[in-house]
């Protein structure tokens, strides 16, 4: 098997330089930093201690933030390397300005760029997040003795199936982990089945609170939005702008100072967007256009990273997208702890769990269409809304979360 997936990331390697040229048309890559990929340094190795954390995009990154924070005061930690693979994510890394903190993309996962990657950075560890786990990585860290983690362990159904058609193969590889925090019990199960030999279910570290998390304020998004009628569209996916623009429609018949919120999951498509929604006669304006923001505004588009909580405190209602479609929802943990009355269509199964806890807590409510989701934001426009014990409660686990995990990986 080991034969075969090298042959077949060796074929990706080859053609990589078009798919990577696509990419960069469609400005879903770095400029300049899109070379790291191929296994070329843009970033310098400092001397002393160095952990590595690796995830595939924003939610896997902001969840290890608070471990990131707390490892950045060590003295005897020199260097942390964050790598991921999507542009959104390195954003968000490079705005938190941390002196330690050294972002790159995640090179392909050949034999060979794999040992070149360890051999450059030479981690102390290796902590792996939610489910981006590479067997060429994998091995090489196990045959260079670096102590590998997998920490809010999260495997679909989807995701272990495939494994398991590899059964002996990932036997192999989760059991190169010397820990395996899984971020819930289907995961806890999932993994015990492939193979991995150490699991703890401590809980979702997502829950868990980033200090360093300020609250954003501008004075003309203040200006702008103060009086209105406000909700919020999160992590759509493509059609659901467009849904959630007819929904403006259908709101503003009787809230006549309302306004809608989007911010897409994939801030590259924020043209395309735009004209969709201008031609239901929206007028659409984008965030970081640096225009002043029109009185008669209907749609408040978000083109920018790390910046969902200053929108969820402005609006307290949010449709979390990814559910309207056959993708799985998107995490609502963020929305949670804002302590937002939350919205999502049916396709939740990547966080099943999390919405059971939320819905418990009716903070939670599922969507079906369009009229379902107009229904449910005039209802919740129309009454206060008070979330101030769950966010207590949500915090209070992030916290016995968060200590729990730094534990078990750096004491």
């Amino acid at each position: 098997m080991l034969i075969i997936y090298r042959t077949l990331i060796n074929i990706i390697f080859l053609i990589s330089p078009f798919i990577l040229f696509y990419r960069l048309l469609k400005k879903k890559e770095h400029p300049i930093r899109f070379k790291e990929k191929l296994g070329l340094f843009t970033k310098t190795r400092k001397k002393g201690l160095l952990i590595w954390f690796h995830g595939a995009s924003v939610g896997e990154l902001k969840s290890i933030m608070p471990i990131v924070l707390k490892l950045h005061k060590n003295p005897k930690i020199k260097q942390i390397l964050i790598t991921s693979s999507t542009l959104s994510s390195s954003g968000i890394i490079n705005n938190l300005k941390l002196k330690k903190v050294t972002h790159q993309f995640f090179p392909i996962d050949t034999n060979f760029i794999s040992k070149k990657f360890l051999a450059y950075w030479k981690p102390s560890k290796a902590i792996f997040i939610d489910s981006e786990i590479w067997p060429n990585t994998m091995l090489n860290l196990e045959k260079s003795k670096i102590n590998t983690y997998l920490v809010n362990g999260r495997i679909t159904e989807k995701t272990f199936k495939k494994w398991m058609m590899i059964n002996f193969f990932s036997k192999k590889i989760f059991g190169i982990f010397k820990l395996c925090l899984a971020s819930d019990k289907t995961s806890y199960d999932f993994l015990k089945k492939l193979g991995a030999k150490n699991i703890r279910f401590i809980g979702n570290l997502k829950f868990s609170k980033d200090k360093n998390d300020k609250n954003i304020n501008s004075s003309a998004i203040n200006k702008f939005f103060k009086g209105k009628k406000i909700w919020c569209a999160s992590s759509t996916h493509r059609t659901e702008e467009f849904t959630c623009g007819k929904v403006h429609l259908k709101l503003k018949k009787k809230f006549k100072n309302i306004c809608t919120i989007i911010i897409p999951r994939h801030i590259e498509r924020n043209k395309s967007i735009k004209n969709e929604l201008e031609s239901l006669n929206l007028k659409v304006h984008l965030e970081a256009s640096n225009k002043n923001i029109e009185k008669n505004t209907d749609i408040y588009l978000v083109n920018s990273f790390g910046k969902t909580k200053l929108y969820f405190n402005k609006s307290k209602i949010v449709f979390l997208g990814g559910s309207l479609i056959s993708h799985g929802g998107q995490n609502p943990i963020e929305a949670a702890r804002s302590g937002c009355s939350i919205l999502t269509g049916p396709n939740i199964s990547n966080f099943s769990e999390i919405f059971l806890f939320l819905k418990k807590n009716n903070i939670c409510d599922i969507i079906y269409n369009e009229n379902d989701l107009a229904k449910k934001i005039m209802l919740k426009l129309s009454k206060n809304n008070n979330t101030k014990n769950l966010i207590k409660k949500i915090d209070i686990i992030g916290k016995k979360i968060f200590n729990e995990t730094y534990n078990e990986i750096f004491l």
